[in-house]
C-alpha cells in the first residue's frame, strides 16, 4: 500500500472494528507492512488524534495498540449509561494489585504476608475483572499459584508497559528524600 492516508484509515478501521487490543504483528501481517514501518505509521496516528483533541485516542501498550475514549471525557461517557460501569476497586484490591504489580510473579501467601491479611476476595475480584492473571505454579511444596498482572491491568491504569509504574520511592511521603 503506498497511500500513507489510506494506511491510517485501514488501521483505524481494524481498531475499532477488532474492540480488543491488537499486537502489531497482527496488524503488520494484516496490513502487509513492515513492523519498523507500521510502528512509525502508529506513532504519527497517537500523535495526530493527541494534538487534534480527538475524542477517540489510540493506545499502546506493549506490543499491542487499541483505540478507546480520552478519560478525560469519563464524565460524559459515564452520564450516557450509569449501569454500564462497574463499581470502583476496593482498598483491598488495590493493595493487593499494588503488591502483584510491584513483586511479580509472586505467590498469594507472599502477598498476604506482605499485607497481613487474607487475600481470597481481593485475588478472585481481580481475576473477575481480568487485571491479573496465574502465570503458573512455583516448583515447591503444594505448587502454589504465581500470579502476575495483565495487558488490561495496563490499560486499565492507562500504562504501556510495567516500566511505567512509578518507582515506589516516589509512592512513599514518609521517605526522607
Amino acid at each position: 500500500m503506498d497511500n500513507a492516508r489510506e494506511v491510517k484509515s485501514i488501521i483505524e478501521g481494524l481498531l475499532f472494528a477488532w474492540g480488543d487490543p491488537l499486537e502489531i504483528k497482527d496488524l503488520s501481517s494484516v496490513l502487509d507492512i513492515e513492523v519498523s514501518e507500521l510502528e512509525s505509521i502508529l506513532k504519527e496516528m497517537i500523535d495526530d488524534f493527541n494534538y487534534n483533541r480527538r475524542g477517540l485516542r489510540i493506545i499502546k501498550f506493549n506490543n499491542s495498540y487499541q483505540i478507546g475514549t480520552r478519560p478525560e471525557h469519563y464524565e460524559w461517557i459515564s452520564k450516557l449509561n450509569q449501569d454500564k460501569y462497574k463499581k470502583n476497586l476496593s482498598n483491598a484490591s488495590l493493595e493487593t494489585l499494588s503488591i502483584i504489580a510491584y513483586k511479580q510473579p509472586i505467590i498469594k501467601s507472599d502477598i498476604e504476608s506482605i499485607r497481613g491479611v487474607k487475600c481470597d476476595r481481593a485475588l478472585d475480584t481481580l481475576m473477575k475483572k481480568n487485571l491479573i492473571k496465574e502465570m503458573g505454579r512455583l516448583e515447591r511444596a503444594g505448587r502454589p499459584i504465581l500470579y502476575s498482572t495483565t495487558d488490561e491491568f495496563l490499560k486499565y491504569f492507562g500504562l504501556e508497559n510495567l516500566k511505567d509504574l512509578p518507582h515506589l520511592s516516589e509512592l512513599n511521603p514518609f521517605e526522607e528524600k
